[in-house]
């Protein structure tokens, strides 16, 4: 069932059911009565990552109160993506994007990783999961994926599972073309690893192409962004080995 963005999508957490009903808070009751000047009996959509998305009635029991009544689910709650997003922090406003567009793209695991060359870095954990919860809210994502703590890129290939696939892209590739190498993965459990804009060191390049769960991809004959590189490479595993596939 498809989206629909004809209504306003909020994010709730808290559990949605027929005959419950959620009080919001503060923020939210600001965003809601005093941004969208919503009254009492008005309809909205929304979701909680766990029981599917709702429609529900906006109901002002006090004039600083509201309450929202589920009325009808309107899409059950789909099984959560499994791809996990490896990414190298970038400064802020790339950052931002960049975590959007892999919300938009499918991700199911956010998680930060502190290379030798990364020029930015993560101040609050919070942040980014509100960036998350913002960009679900606006495309009509239901699952909100987990945002991990960050993590050095040596340490998280140290105690990585040898049963989930990470495919990075690799700016030294001698080759253009990542479709033949994404098509030898068998495996379905993956992970998308992306640099930052300074690239992987020579060190970590060696250390990502030494290890058997790890397939290097090239994005072809571009010079791309990290933030660009990010959506491009998403796009092609989601398109080849993928949800889309």
């Amino acid at each position: 069932m498809r989206a629909n963005f004809r209504m306003q999508r909020l994010f709730v957490d808290a559990p949605l059911s027929l005959g419950g009903s959620v009080e919001v808070g503060a923020d939210q009751f600001n965003y809601l009565a005093n941004v969208l000047r919503m009254t009492d009996g008005a309809e909205l959509l929304v979701f909680n990552g766990r029981d599917g998305e709702w429609k529900v009635r906006v109901s002002f029991p006090t004039r600083k109160r509201i309450l929202l009544v589920p009325e009808e689910q309107t899409r059950p709650q789909p099984a959560p993506s499994d791809l996990h997003y490896l990414f190298a922090p970038l400064k802020v406003g790339r950052l931002d994007y960049l975590v959007q567009k892999a919300v938009e793209m499918g991700a199911g695991v956010l998680q930060p990783v502190m290379t030798q060359h990364v020029q930015g870095k993560i101040t609050s954990l919070d942040k980014l999961r509100a960036n998350v919860i913002e960009a679900a809210e606006q495309c009509g994502i239901l699952g909100i994926p987990d945002v991990a703590a960050p993590v050095r890129l040596f340490d998280l290939l140290d105690t990585w599972p040898n049963d989930r696939r990470i495919i990075y892209c690799d700016e030294g590739d001698a080759g253009q073309n990542p479709l033949p190498l994404l098509a030898k993965i068998s495996e379905r459990k993956l992970a998308l690893l992306v640099g930052p804009e300074g690239g992987f060191s020579e060190e970590e390049r060696a250390r990502l192409r030494g290890l058997d769960f790890v397939t290097a991809i090239p994005l072809g004959p571009r010079i791309l962004r990290a933030d660009t590189a990010a959506v491009a490479a998403l796009a092609v595993i989601q398109a080849s080995v993928g949800d889309w596939h």
